[in-house]
């Protein structure tokens, strides 16, 4: 019987671009809904952009722009970008929409009838500098679990661990770089640790199928043993400056962005109702979002996460449906994260990839599809995109197999038989290795082992290639008398080529669109690996499906994505104090605006100084750049106390060559002012005025 299958995949942040680490689970969602409509389910795919926060309002103010027109902005260049890579949302909407506002008001409201909403007076961290209420995310510190530094305020990256910003150790402002002042503040909390959403989620979370195991034995780790209570309050408020949705009856307080953000699902969907209302096509929104009408009408609800925030929407998300009165996901699929070449992306090695650079290189996006699908399975693995695999892959697998077995029979078709086929062999082998085998495919699809399904297929197409190789088309062409059994062999070798491209089909939509036109068939359905083409059904002219990856192109790639930070080096600032004062320094000769534009002054935050072993006037110095940290070795430890450093900016030349030290590998310059004879009583190192952000160009 068909389904009625609502999918999401995770909210992308209206705050930047969409890079090729994203496109893993947007390629991965679109894959299973493609195969779910080809199988004839009722299957809606729904998303939005994540407009709301304070990093939104703050690049907003730094760009000159409201917060609407940098979301709008946002919208255009994500919609551009996943209709590139074939992603068929089938409504892509915001958060900052009627519809999402009126989920959030209703979900907070029926919460908050049932007493799991409460209001206290919190300490909260204050930016001086900024005169605002700092957000988890914008308290940055060492972690109060595991000791890595450089964590957000509200978990741990490292350890996965979740705390209130207030316990991290050594905190600092994201924004200013300053040291935050604690303040109290009137906040909203979500009761996450009231028995009801306890034992709802130990219950939920412990549902065959209803998370991947790795995961389920994650919730049970963050829910703790029976009988303990490891789960703290959710703070689901924000102070004024904030852009996002004000709570009913609390002027100047504001649903925090994780709040609103899941029920964005629900707000885009509501959206895509209206619309096909107002198409004639009647959907009843309920069955989808209500408890009691998705029970009765047996609807389903997918999610698609990245690992990284699977506790708000395992643990938080649920809870707060569940007692809202409103429907809970069926199940939640998380997968990992994406490595370029073995390691994290880098914007200096020029693998921080945006799926805009990678369309303008001009690379087949279904190049990128294919090779994500051959990797993807059902657990929480990272997976790799290695450049050279991905060109071998793509040209082994799509060109040299799958391509290949149509480029060599439809040219006879069309020259020697008038573009119409013969009766097909349906009890060829190869044929029927497939039918087979349609099944067990469908299975992997249904299970996300995206990879299982494409080794799978491509034996298959080695098998279609052997039955070619076998009767050798090419020779019988030569050999008169031999029509039939050429017509024979091309006819059956696109009826394999067609069978494998029902099989391809939700990993290539677009390359099968082509071959739908050139075999004059209608847009394959999961059903048509049970049938194979009429014989005298004519065929279109075969023209080129595919090209070969061109490794020149993958170079050019890496080379658009090269971050404009050079590595640099240091030299040590001279640090001899002389009490005696010094005459100011003489001025040295001018230089052009063009000599100066050599130079890459950066602004830097100090994420971290210590001294350094054996030196008696070095610090090491680890530099925040915004998007990248580098290490720097500065002569100025006579004058500054390495831990008083934590947190401040600063100004680095970025441009310099890397520095071998005895010490390691110094990777710029700190900027800091002497006299030039180093007599004047101490150094002073540059600091830049309040609201600037690292990685700012000085000039």
């Amino acid at each position: 019987m068909p389904r009625q299958i609502l999918v999401t995949s995770a909210l992308p942040y209206a705050n930047g671009p969409i890079h090729l680490g994203h496109l893993v689970e947007y390629i991965q969602t679109d894959i299973w809904v493609r195969f779910q409509k080809m199988c004839g389910h009722e299957c809606w795919y729904v998303c939005a952009d994540d407009t709301h926060g304070t990093p939104i309002m703050l690049n907003a103010e730094k760009a000159g722009l409201t917060p609407e027109q940098l979301i709008a902005r946002a919208y255009d260049e994500h919609t551009r970008d996943f209709s590139g890579f074939h992603v068929a949302f089938d409504n892509f909407h915001t958060t900052h929409s009627p519809e999402t506002q009126f989920f959030a008001n209703d979900i907070y409201a029926k919460l908050k009838s049932a007493g799991l909403i409460e209001t206290r007076s919190i300490e909260q961290y204050y930016d001086p500098v900024k005169q605002m209420f700092l957000p988890d995310r914008f308290i940055k510190g060492e972690c109060p679990k595991c000791g890595a530094k450089d964590q957000y305020g509200d978990n741990c990256e490292a350890c996965g661990a979740a705390y209130a910003p207030t316990e991290l150790k050594n905190p600092y402002s994201a924004v200013s770089g300053a040291k935050p002042e604690l303040r109290n503040s009137e906040h909203y909390f979500f009761k996450l640790s009231d028995p009801r959403c306890q034992s709802f989620l130990r219950a939920y979370t412990r549902e065959e199928g209803r998370l991947q195991a790795e995961a389920a034995n994650k919730m049970q780790e963050w829910l703790g043993a029976e009988g303990e209570n490891k789960l703290t309050d959710w703070d689901i408020s924000r102070d004024a400056p904030y852009f996002g949705f004000e709570i009913p009856d609390a002027p100047g307080k504001f649903f925090y962005v994780w709040m609103d953000a899941p029920i964005g699902y629900f707000g885009s969907f509501k959206n895509f109702v209206a619309k096909k209302t107002g198409e004639g096509v009647a959907i009843d929104l309920a069955a989808y979002t209500d408890a009691q009408a998705a029970a009765a009408a047996g609807t389903e609800l997918y999610h698609f996460i990245g690992k990284d925030i699977l506790y708000f929407h395992a643990l938080f998300w649920p809870a707060e449906l569940a007692h809202a009165g409103y429907r809970t996901p069926t199940r939640i699929f998380a997968h990992g994260f994406l490595t370029v070449n073995g390691t994290k992306m880098s914007k200096s090695r020029g693998t921080f990839i945006t799926a805009d650079s990678y369309l303008k290189t001009g690379l087949n996006p279904e190049w990128l599809r294919y090779y994500y699908a051959a990797k993807l399975g059902a657990t929480m693995e990272d997976i790799d995109l290695n450049l050279e695999d991905f060109a071998a892959r793509v040209n082994s697998d799509l060109v040299g197999k799958y391509v290949n077995i149509a480029s060599r029979a439809a040219g006879f078709i069309a020259k020697r038989f008038n573009g119409q086929l013969a009766p097909a062999d349906a009890d060829l082998p190869a044929i029927q290795a497939i039918m087979t085998a349609a099944p067990q495919i469908a299975e992997y699809y249904e299970a996300r082992e995206f990879g299982k399904a494409i080794r799978e297929i491509m034996a298959l197409t080695d098998a279609a290639n052997q039955y070619v190789d076998s009767v050798k088309p090419w020779e019988l062409a030569k050999q008169e008398g031999r029509d039939i059994e050429l017509h024979a062999a091309c006819t059956n070798a696109l009826n394999l080529f067609r069978l494998l491209t029902v099989l391809l089909k939700p990993v290539l939509p677009a390359l099968t669109g082509q071959v739908e036109s050139f075999l004059n068939i209608a847009p394959l359905k999961w059903e048509d690996t049970g049938g194979l083409l009429a014989a005298g059904h004519a065929i279109q002219p075969y023209r080129h499906l595919m090209t070969r990856v061109e490794m020149k192109l993958i170079d050019q790639l890496v080379e658009a994505n090269k971050s404009n930070l050079a590595p640099a080096a240091t030299a040590p600032v001279p640090t001899t104090p002389i009490a005696a004062p010094a005459p100011v320094d003489a001025p040295t000769p001018v230089c052009s605006i063009d000599d100066f534009a050599k130079v890459d002054l950066r602004v830097a935050r100090i994420a971290n100084a210590e001294p350094v072993e054996g030196a008696d006037k070095l610090i090491r110095l680890t530099l925040d750049l915004g998007n990248e940290t580098r290490t720097v070795f500065a002569g100025i430890k006579s004058a500054y106390d390495p831990a008083a450093l934590i947190g401040r900016l600063t100004v680095m030349v970025a441009n310099l060559a890397p520095r071998k030290m005895k010490f390691g590998l110094s990777e710029g310059m700190v900027l800091a002012a002497s006299d030039a004879n180093g007599t004047t009583p101490g150094i002073f190192l540059l600091s830049p005025d309040a609201g600037a952000m690292p990685g700012m160009k000085v000039k």
